[in-house]
């Protein structure tokens, strides 16, 4: 029953994103956590604290409006004091020039009595970087800004 619900709260999240809500994501994270996502462009980087998670949010929203994610799959374990899921999806996106992106990928999280402890983003990264340089090239210079990061 417990990894039902779980799903379900992972799907909603997946669902609001969706839907543009993105206000709610960042209260599921614990005080301190891991936010993190490999790569060299602007959504890239190690977040630790609430203000820097909210602000990488609120970039990913800036960059990328319209973002939808398609839920391939979740799998959840664990105890509530210390739960896995993961997340594999293929995501869509508009570009400013009318063109559309795409990735794919799998959140990968660790949860403590139901707080996110840790979120790892993989995908295609290298893809990801071109479509940041794409943005630039659009003229959204914030698409070739630095990574958001309080770790170092």
């Amino acid at each position: 029953m417990y990894h039902a619900i779980v799903r379900r709260k992972l799907r909603r999240a997946f669902a609001d994103i969706n839907a543009g809500r993105y206000d709610g994501i960042v209260a599921q994270f614990a005080p301190q956590h891991r936010h993190a996502m490999a790569g060299r462009h602007a959504l890239a980087g190690d977040r630790r604290s609430v203000a820097s998670t909210a602000r990488w949010y609120e970039r990913l929203q800036r960059l990328l409006p319209g973002l939808q994610f398609d839920v391939r799959a979740i799998v959840v374990g664990g105890m509530p004091w210390h739960t896995t899921a993961a997340v594999s999806w293929d995501d869509r996106f508009a570009l400013p020039d009318g063109t559309q992106g795409s990735n794919t990928g799998v959140h990968e999280f660790e949860l403590r009595w139901g707080r996110v402890s840790s979120l790892v983003i993989h995908c295609d990264s290298q893809r990801l970087q071109q479509y940041c340089e794409h943005l630039v090239a659009c003229g959204v210079a914030e698409a070739g800004a630095e990574p958001i990061t309080d770790v170092r």
